[in-house]
């Protein structure tokens, strides 16, 4: 599961007639080998290829969409991800992010689909953010239909030289939802060691949570950005 929020329906309206100097579309592609989600694997500790394509206006607006393969043990095999949303300045340092997040497993065998409104407030290296469930589909937990599924963040990140940078993340899952899926409110943390080369972004992540069964995890990834 991904990190923003946007909607498709978006892309239908008016703002995309703006024209090209007015807007950019870009797509992304890598690979990483674990898919962690809040801190929780989503391929059963094995590896992920993902992508995406994200359309962004100069306006604030923007909308775009994510893939990657999953395994949670059953036959459902990828997540795709669409999401919407406007962000801006309240002053030079002080940003915000206003967005939509749908979930979606298309070959899932239950219903399993959820979607997510999210706040986040940047301040030059932090911003905390917090995100709530507004609609999810009946098989998402044994709670038919409930949506009180909540999660609140903070994440930090510093330039170590030109092309090396650190990032520091703290995370809070709570909510029936989240006890049904997990047997409790949980945290998970990790550091983020960031390399931009001349062929993408290399990271290694240190992961861990405060559940009981949930071991910590050393991730690496590779991504590449590219205009459209």
């Amino acid at each position: 599961m991904k990190k923003s929020l946007y909607q498709a329906i978006a892309l239908s309206t008016g703002l995309l007639l703006s024209g090209s100097a007015l807007a950019e579309v870009t797509g992304n592609i890598g690979a990483t080998s674990n898919y962690l989600w809040r801190g929780t694997t989503q391929t059963n500790n094995e590896a992920a290829i993902q992508g995406g394509i994200d359309y962004a206006h100069e306006s604030g607006f923007y909308a775009g969409t994510w893939v990657s393969n999953v395994d949670f043990g059953d036959e459902t095999s990828y997540e795709l991800d669409l999401y919407g949303g406007y962000g801006g300045n309240f002053t030079e340092d002080l940003t915000y992010d206003i967005s939509y997040l749908y979930y979606a497993y298309p070959d899932a065998g239950g219903s399993i689909d959820f979607g997510e409104v999210a706040l986040v407030l940047g301040w030059k290296w932090l911003d905390v953010g917090y995100s709530q469930v507004i609609n999810a589909d009946s098989d998402v937990s044994g709670a038919n239909d409930e949506t009180d599924w909540n999660y609140i963040q903070a994440n930090a990140s510093f330039p170590l030289t030109e092309k090396l940078s650190i990032a520091f993340h703290y995370g809070y899952s709570q909510g029936d939802v989240v006890e049904d899926l997990f047997g409790d409110t949980y945290a998970d943390y990790n550091v983020t060691l960031s390399a931009e080369t001349d062929i993408g972004t290399v990271s290694f992540m240190a992961s861990d949570t405060d559940l009981p069964d949930n071991d910590a995890k050393v991730v690496l990834g590779y991504s590449y950005g590219f205009t459209l």
